[in-house]
């Protein structure tokens, strides 16, 4: 038996509950379809039951798989007992183009339905591109209203139960929320220990937006994420203190903010060990000593899609 993971309220109108720990699914380098999904059915013996993927990261098809062959093995006893995220990537994000991606994801995943569909990022790109960066002349300014209709749908239609964000500002936020019919669920950021987000929390909770960290540990390996969480030597003095690892003391800090978090290893140890976060807690004195880290960001999508000035300038906001 795994552990039992708590779940939490999704913000919005739309009265589900997701799992406070979900396995993220994005692989940098890519280890390919047959790791992900080996990696994925280790995560539900584990515990895991909530899981985040995205259009863009090709790992939809292999957890489509994962899921089938959980509900073979008899792991999962229906697929209700799942909560699928995946999002809305920038080549899709008009409003004629939302309703076509999602079922594109659905048949990559098959499945009838997501429990949330989050617009990736507040941009757009006129094209999909192979190979970083990406020409200036392919990205335009999100076009809030539209594209969020093109969500509301998508919710109205069954394909998703509840619709969120990725990667938004507070300024964002209430752009959208003033065309909104059906506000956002979710708000998926970068959130760490080094990147605490205090204020854009702050304002999710007063608008009863939830909010999800993602890079809980920094991203360590990827082309966006460094060592900065893993190997920080307050974090480690806290662990060996407390008979933790250090990913355990910073995922527990994250949990106790009172927000949602996606983790990835597939790592079949770290990947458990991620999910005993649940029987202790920080004491007063550790948690202060974590408060004082300095800020530092870490994802950026500049990496990726080059320094241009629209990118900068969400860059800047979160």
């Amino acid at each position: 038996m795994g552990v039992l993971v708590p779940k939490v309220s999704l913000g919005g109108s739309s009265g589900n509950t997701m799992p406070v720990i979900g396995m993220g699914t994005c692989s940098y380098p890519p280890v390919g379809s047959e790791a992900t999904k080996a990696a994925i059915i280790e995560a539900i013996r584990a515990g895991y039951r909530h899981f985040d993927t995205a259009f863009i990261y090709g790992s939809e098809h292999p957890l489509g798989e994962a899921i089938a062959e959980a509900l073979r093995l008899g792991l999962v006893e229906s697929r209700d007992e799942l909560h699928i995220t995946t999002k809305l990537w920038c080549s899709s994000a008009q409003r004629h183009k939302v309703v076509p991606a999602i079922k594109t994801s659905l048949k990559n995943l098959q499945l009838d339905y997501v429990d949330l569909y989050i617009i990736h990022w507040p941009i757009g790109l006129t094209q999909d591109v192979t190979q970083p960066p990406v020409p200036r002349e392919y990205i335009f300014p999100l076009d809030v209203k539209s594209v969020w209709e093109g969500m509301e749908e998508c919710r109205n239609l069954g394909l998703t139960k509840a619709i969120g964000v990725s990667n938004f500002s507070i300024n964002r936020l209430q752009e959208l929320l003033a065309v909104a019919k059906i506000p956002p669920a979710v708000n998926q950021v970068e959130m760490n220990p080094f990147w605490k987000q205090k204020e854009l929390r702050q304002f999710c909770n007063e608008k009863g937006i939830h909010f999800t960290a993602y890079s809980p540990l920094g991203a360590n390996g990827t082309m966006w994420g460094d060592n900065r969480v893993v190997e920080n030597d307050v974090l480690e003095e806290i662990a060996k203190a407390r008979g933790k690892t250090t990913a355990q003391v910073a995922l527990r800090w994250v949990y106790e903010q009172e927000v949602s978090l996606v983790a990835k290893s597939f790592n079949k140890e770290r990947m458990k060990e991620n999910l005993q976060i649940f029987d202790w807690s920080l004491t007063e004195e550790e948690s202060n000593k974590i408060g004082r880290l300095p800020e530092r960001k870490g994802v950026k999508l500049a990496t990726s899609f080059g320094s241009h000035d629209i990118v900068l300038e969400l860059d800047a906001e979160i």
